[in-house]
């Protein structure tokens, strides 16, 4: 437990503590910061209060009183609930303002852990709630220079994984064997297992009008075949299959011919000049060591769009935070969905991936994934797609 460093960063940002609450696992992001064991038993309601200042406090009930014990700080426990409003107002001590899993209007949904009824029963002391979503970014989704090589590790894995696919598809166009989104899906996913690779669905492989689906997954009733003149998508994600490590995910475009049609080429590349100009306002914020957020992202990337004419046309947010899980409580590139107000941090990793969807017709993605390192430089994980890809002239 990094007590000084949470207690450092919780004086910076006025507060007088980090309240973390949980009840039958329902807060995975309480459960890693404070490394909680899960082979025990968790039935009832735990607490574990860092103040700014002075020892943590934890409150327990007494048929699991040993279950925070690995933690530093003074041990209460309660059985009765009137014992354990007032233990819970105890070990609070004098906080006026304290950070929890919440999110006001619930802005940042991945923050959003705490019921409603726990912060009736904290503002019912007189104590203001507010969110901890900067001291998750620091303290639950800051990588270690270690965790940054795992996630380049499992990049690297996946766009020899992406060149694969395109190669086989190439291939099975040309002697006209059997080809779909399926079976390119399938075969991907016997190279994950030869790399020792963990995914938790996926991959997508999407043609044509499939590609103006974001989320189109294929499976063995529903995909079609990819014939010559067909436009490709396939977007991928994974991590090495050990403890702690990084995913990595990637989205690439190909067309099944030797030359790529002009139409198609356009509006591909009016989602690389997007990507382009949000990578360019991270790399000139962290080099003038200035904060960015991640609503800036997203209005820099989209605003391109949107003066292209396709505003309603990219319906999802720029990007998402990447960590052990795909998409995790950290900062996401989003002014869209969410307004993500918080400062992305050094040592973190995320997605840009704009991409326009015509129903009906086409849809049209890249993404790359942006490390921060914790040097403060902005870096990519392998290649950055500038045009879409005509398979039968590269493979």
């Amino acid at each position: 437990m990094k007590i000084e460093e949470i207690q450092k960063a919780l004086s910076e940002l006025n507060l007088d503590g980090w309240l973390f609450y949980d009840f039958h696992r329902r807060d995975p992001i309480s459960q890693k910061i404070l490394s909680i064991d899960n082979s025990k038993i968790f039935t009832r309601r735990w607490y574990y209060f860092i103040p700014s200042k002075g020892s943590p406090r934890k409150l327990v009930h007494s048929i699991e009183p040993y279950n925070l014990d690995h933690l530093p700080g003074e041990k209460f426990i309660y059985l009765a609930w009137l014992q354990l409003h007032n233990l819970l107002r105890e070990i609070l001590g004098n906080s006026k303002k304290i950070a929890m899993q919440y999110s006001k209007n619930n802005m940042i949904p991945y923050i959003c852990v705490v019921d409603g009824g726990t912060l009736e029963l904290i503002r019912g002391f007189g104590i203001e709630v507010v969110s901890s979503g900067e001291l998750v970014s620091l303290f639950e989704s800051h990588l270690t220079d270690e965790d940054i090589e795992s996630h380049k590790k499992a990049s690297e894995v996946l766009y020899s994984v992406k060149d694969f696919a395109f190669s086989e598809i190439s291939r099975r166009i040309n002697n006209k064997e059997s080809c779909n989104e399926y079976i390119i899906q399938q075969l991907m996913l016997d190279k994950f297992r030869e790399n020792n690779m963990f995914w938790d669905m996926g991959p997508i492989v999407s043609i044509n009008e499939n590609n103006a689906d974001p989320h189109y997954m294929p499976d063995s009733e529903v995909h079609s075949d990819i014939k010559p003149g067909d436009t490709v998508m396939i977007d991928l994600w994974g991590k090495k299959n050990q403890a702690g490590s990084i995913y990595a995910d990637i989205t690439w475009m190909a067309y099944a011919g030797t030359e790529v049609p002009e139409n198609l080429e356009n509006i591909f590349q009016i989602t690389c000049r997007a990507r382009d100009a949000a990578l360019s306002l991270l790399k000139t914020r962290f080099e003038n060591q200035h904060s960015v957020q991640g609503w800036e992202v997203d209005d820099a990337c989209r605003s391109i769009i949107n003066s292209a004419g396709f505003e309603n046309n990219f319906f999802h947010r720029t990007g998402h935070n990447i960590g052990e899980e795909v998409h995790g409580p950290g900062v996401h590139m989003d002014n869209l969905e969410t307004k993500d107000e918080r400062n992305i941090i050094k040592g973190s990793c995320f997605s840009i991936e704009p991409g326009i969807y015509l129903k009906g017709e086409n849809g049209f993605r890249t993404e790359i994934d942006v490390i921060i390192t914790n040097a403060g430089k902005v870096e990519v994980a392998g290649e950055i797609q500038s045009k879409i890809i005509p398979l039968f002239q590269f493979f």
